[in-house]
């Protein structure tokens, strides 16, 4: 299954606590499009952040975000990796 790398803007002055809701609110749909969301990253200075996704495609990535309401503003396919 291809992995993806999402980022969002908008997420400047988030704390944990609300970037960990905001998580908890993709996973409670990802099973839907069939999408795992592997690890997520903030740096709530920029208002940046990041996901780790396994999914089928890039368009369900793409709706697991825009149902949770946060919607990503860059998705990239993670074709090549490194052991």
């Amino acid at each position: 299954m291809p992995t993806y790398m999402d980022i969002h803007d908008g997420f400047v002055g988030v704390n944990q606590e609300q970037f960990e809701e905001a998580h908890r609110r993709d996973l409670a749909v990802q099973d839907e499009e069939g999408v795992s969301y592997d690890h997520a990253w903030l740096d709530p200075d920029s208002g940046r952040a990041f996901c780790l996704v396994t999914g089928p495609t890039k368009e369900a990535v793409i709706r697991v975000h825009e149902r949770a309401g946060h919607p990503a503003s860059e998705v990239y396919e993670l074709s090549i990796q490194t052991s």
